[in-house]
């Protein structure tokens, strides 16, 4: 049994960096939905592949993307930082903290 990781394929690399792209394109100050970015990449259907691309990506503005209808998506601590990151900037309510 192999431990090395399977290298992604050429069209995988190639939606993972159709992703990235428009979750960088989100512009600063404002706010995606985890479908939105996925429509707005050709991925209609991809949500939860948006969710995957920003797990394992360092880097993105993971705080500016939000479940359905602006919802914070991300469980625990990471929930927390969120609404504490888009509190900072003027994009939540401290009712939705």
């Amino acid at each position: 049994s192999s431990t090395k990781k399977a290298a992604k394929s050429p069209e995988a690399a190639n939606v993972h960096a159709r992703i990235r792209a428009t979750i960088l394109s989100v512009p600063h100050g404002k706010v995606a939905t985890y479908g939105s970015v996925a429509k707005a990449a050709g991925y209609p259907r991809g949500s939860r592949l948006v969710a995957r691309v920003l797990g394992k990506t360092a880097g993105l503005p993971w705080q500016r993307i939000l479940g359905s209808g602006g919802a914070i998506k991300i469980p625990g601590e990471g929930g927390m930082e969120q609404r504490f990151r888009l509190l900072r900037i003027g994009l939540a309510q401290k009712s939705d903290a």
